[in-house]
């Protein structure tokens, strides 16, 4: 246990500081501030002790300098009971800091706010983050408290205690202090990277915002969480039971396609993270029949995600088959009265939701691989005709549509599409002529129209097994990126079969 007699408080968030200062003062704490903290203390009618009276040093640099001085740090680092600790205190006339309450200069919300660098070098706090490292550090002998969200704890903690702290009440704080340390640090080692252009520097530091503890992992023996680099998701849920680490994976996946379909344009439909049906018909409920068409059964159990806002009819078609969560951007007010008759049917508006060219990260056992999100938008000038049979605009629609979603479904991938619809879809096969049957077996399970066929591969066939099978199957026009050892007999076979061949001058694999 250790006493509580003096203590500084400098904070940039000043609200709820009057219960703070009430406590402290029953307890007759002494309290030392500055700048604009000590204002706000005396005009709140409380004792306070300015840092430049306390130190006898002024504020200078426009008060980049005010905490950073040994009688600020000596007081709050020395080791209690050390006997050389006590005699350097004696000898410079120094006293014990005991509590030290700081929250940081806004860097974070500036950022938000412009983007002009001097005002954003002048919010990086120097001195704040130094006072709470020491204090952290000295958790033995010292308080610290880096949030008005401790301050109730705290106040608590006082009370029980009739105004001392104990170690693993202090211990806790720390904890929690060099994490803010460590996250504040991490947001302005990615502001120069982002800054300079520096998208792999030698050393990368993560940061994140707890969201939401899980109910469980994968399986549920596994812990999880879901974090993100601010403070929202922008996902807004709006009915349903809690959200799982799965349901999570599936969403992203989802959202990720649907984002990159036309505007207002797309249903798609996921189960573990692979799209079973997508659509981008214009009218929206025959745009969700035609997605559900593709693999019905895969759907069971799924997660839709709607480019639109859901309307009374298509909610009426939602509640006919057992789904797991539904996205959308908003539903309208007869569509959210249907839904929420299922009790745990969650639903979820992604609105607010964009899609960033931000990195992607994937970790194993201390291991993160790093790279760039795959998100840019095709367009005729990604491609080039290959065969000597051109391609209807509607066949070029169809076969950009196909390779659009291919990108998105585990490789190997294969996507059999017409009007905008895929019909088939072959996934996460190690042969990608196993994908080609999949995809084939799929649409001829379901009966889908095998007219205006055309098909998708995330990546060359390296032999002409493949895109044979996908022609013996009634595919009239086929897309694929380049670079096979052997591209000129998939050019070949294609133009005996007098079948349209587009290569594609990227890859997009995901794995």
């Amino acid at each position: 246990m250790k006493k509580i007699k003096t203590a500084l408080i400098s904070v940039s968030d000043k609200k709820n500081l009057k219960p703070l200062l009430n406590i402290l003062k029953r307890n007759k704490i002494k309290i030392i501030s500055s700048g604009g903290t000590y204002k706000k203390i005396k005009k709140l009618k409380f004792k306070c002790i300015e840092v430049s009276e306390f130190t006898n040093s002024p504020e200078i640099l426009d008060g980049r300098v005010k905490t950073l001085h040994p009688k600020i740090h000596a007081g709050i680092l020395n080791k209690r009971k050390k006997k050389s600790h006590l005699e350097d205190l004696k000898n410079y006339n120094f006293e014990n800091i005991d509590l030290v309450i700081v929250n940081f200069y806004p860097f974070e919300n500036t950022l938000k706010k412009t983007k002009n660098h001097n005002k954003i070098i002048e919010n990086i706090d120097v001195g704040g983050p130094t006072m709470v490292r020491s204090a952290a550090k000295n958790y033995n002998d010292v308080t610290v408290i880096t949030s008005p969200d401790q301050y109730e704890e705290f106040i608590q903690e006082i009370k029980k205690n009739k105004g001392y702290t104990t170690l693993n009440f202090r211990e806790k704080l720390s904890r929690i202090a060099f994490s803010e340390t460590a996250y504040y640090d991490s947001l302005i080692s990615n502001y120069f990277n982002k800054k300079t252009n520096t998208v792999l520097p030698r050393k990368k530091v993560f940061h994140g915002n707890l969201i939401e503890k899980l109910r469980y992992g994968e399986n549920p023996h596994q812990e999880s969480a879901i974090y993100k680099t601010n403070t929202k998701t922008n996902l807004k849920q709006i009915h349903g039971k809690q959200l799982s680490y799965n349901n999570y994976n599936d969403i992203f996946s989802a959202i990720t396609i649907s984002k990159s379909l036309p505007k207002n344009k797309g249903t798609v439909i996921v189960k573990h993270a692979n799209p079973c049906g997508v659509s981008t018909k214009s009218n929206h409920l025959e745009s969700y029949k035609s997605a559900l068409s593709c693999d019905p059964v895969s759907a069971f159990g799924g997660i839709v995600s709607f480019n639109f806002k859901v309307t009374r009819n298509i909610a009426v078609e939602l509640k006919k088959i057992f789904l797991e969560v539904i996205i959308a951007n908003g539903f309208d007010n007869n569509a959210i009265k249907i839904l929420k008759t299922r009790k745990n049917l969650r639903l979820i508006d992604a609105t607010n939701y964009t899609l960033e060219e931000i990195l992607r990260f994937v970790s194993f056992n201390e291991n993160i691989l790093i790279q760039s999100e795959d998100l840019n938008k095709f367009t005729i000038k990604n491609f080039k005709i290959v065969s000597k049979r051109k391609p209807t605009s509607k066949q070029l629609k169809d076969l950009i549509f196909a390779f659009n979603i291919s990108r998105y479904v585990k490789s190997n991938a294969i996507v059999l599409a017409s009007n905008q619809t895929t019909v088939g879809i072959g996934s996460g096969q190690p042969s990608r002529l196993d994908s080609c049957q999949i995809a084939i077996d799929k649409m001829k399970k379901f009966n889908l129209t095998k007219n205006n066929l055309v098909a998708a591969s995330d990546a060359f066939f390296p032999f002409v097994d493949g895109i044979e099978k996908l022609v013996q199957s009634g595919v009239k026009a086929v897309i694929q990126p380049s670079g096979s050892i052997r591209d000129k007999e998939i050019i070949n076979f294609a133009n005996e079969t007098d079948t349209v061949l587009i290569f594609s001058k990227t890859r997009h694999f995901r794995h």
